[in-house]
């Protein structure tokens, strides 16, 4: 199965390849049914990308008229097919089990884990998945051999990273680097830095489940274990550059509002836990915190984060955490001084 549910505001990595190069995708999930020996694949595409998922059908009508999937393909005894399903626009749905629930006909919701996957999957049968992006890898892999795919990269985290660079920056769109480039290369060299007579102030990576990340951390390198380490996530590869008018606890908010409006409710964690966590935020951004909500914000968070039944749910505080771990004075001038630094809160009450 390939992931191809993007519902990360800003992000179109997966929409570009699915427009722009769809047999790339068919090749590499061909390629990985023939490894595991499976019979049968999907390619789960939002409805709210209608040309990419007539490209892929029509990439797949192409390629049963070569032969290149049905039965018996190039007479070589394996037969592979392939159909497109169209997601409905949950979020949740980008989640592997709530993906196969979503295929299957049922509501969209997340499954515990084990068994996983690769051991019961789609209607119960071994199943692999992965996103658009490595299955469009593959074909490529096979070409050049893996020590050129090798060749890029940290010893760690091998290849490229594709970011969609957004938000406060010169020249947006999609970026494509090695991985280890650092977050400085990407904003500043590829996108120009911030507009003139603007500071810049924070970058938030990995989507609304992402982190926000100051400018001390702009040398830090583009691989998972580094991005990690900093408390927020390579994610979808979303990249939202803000410069100093943008109030940090607003932007927490705004994330944490999306985030819990897309929970499909199922574990109380993520269902009470989020909302709880909003209402702290909401209170903070119009004056009415108070000092002991900061305590309940990181209570809150460690919750989400080890007692819900899924990522979504586990990284949700993610933008609130680094917010607070970064940009605490933030807070405490909402809180404390009944003021928003950036004047963006409050009525607009700054500095």
């Amino acid at each position: 199965i390939c992931n191809g549910d993007e519902g990360d505001p800003g992000a179109f990595m997966d929409r570009s390849v699915g427009e722009g190069d769809p047999h790339a995708v068919i090749e590499g999930m061909a390629l990985a049914a023939y490894a595991i020996g499976a019979a049968q694949g999907y390619i789960y595409c939002r409805a709210e990308y209608p040309l990419a998922v007539r490209r892929y059908r029509k990439a797949i009508e192409d390629a049963r008229a070569c032969g290149l999937l049905g039965e018996n393909i190039l007479g070589t005894g394996f037969s592979f097919d392939m159909e497109v399903v169209e997601g409905a626009g949950a979020f949740v749905c980008g989640e592997e089990t709530a993906l196969l629930a979503s295929i299957e006909g049922k509501r969209g919701e997340p499954r515990p884990r084990p068994p996983f996957p690769a051991v019961s999957g789609l209607w119960g049968k071994p199943t692999n998945i992965n996103n658009v992006k490595t299955y469009a890898y593959v074909p490529h892999i096979i070409t050049n051999g893996p020590e050129w795919f090798s060749a890029m990269g940290t010893e760690k985290s091998k290849g490229t990273a594709v970011f969609a660079l957004a938000g406060s920056v010169r020249y947006t769109g999609l970026v494509e680097v090695p991985m280890g480039a650092t977050l400085r290369e990407i904003i500043f060299d590829i996108g120009g830095g911030v507009p003139e007579g603007k500071r810049f102030k924070a970058v938030q990576i990995g989507g609304p489940l992402g982190g926000c990340l100051p400018e001390s951390l702009l040398d830090t390198p583009v691989e998972y274990e580094a991005i990690n380490a900093t408390g927020a996530i390579m994610g979808s590869g979303g990249m939202i550059v803000v410069d100093d008018s943008t109030c940090m606890v607003e932007l927490a908010r705004y994330f944490l509002e999306f985030s819990t409006k897309e929970s499909c409710g199922k574990c109380v964690p993520c269902r009470v836990g989020g909302r709880h966590l909003l209402s702290i935020l909401d209170r903070i951004t119009k004056g009415e915190g108070e000092l002991e909500d900061i305590k309940r914000i990181e209570e809150l968070s460690g919750l989400l984060s080890k007692a819900s039944l899924c990522n979504l749910g586990m990284l949700t505080p993610n933008p609130v955490r680094t917010t607070l771990r970064y940009f605490r004075k933030e807070y405490t001038a909402h809180i404390r001084e009944k003021r928003c630094p950036a004047g963006v809160c409050m009525g607009g009450d700054g500095e």
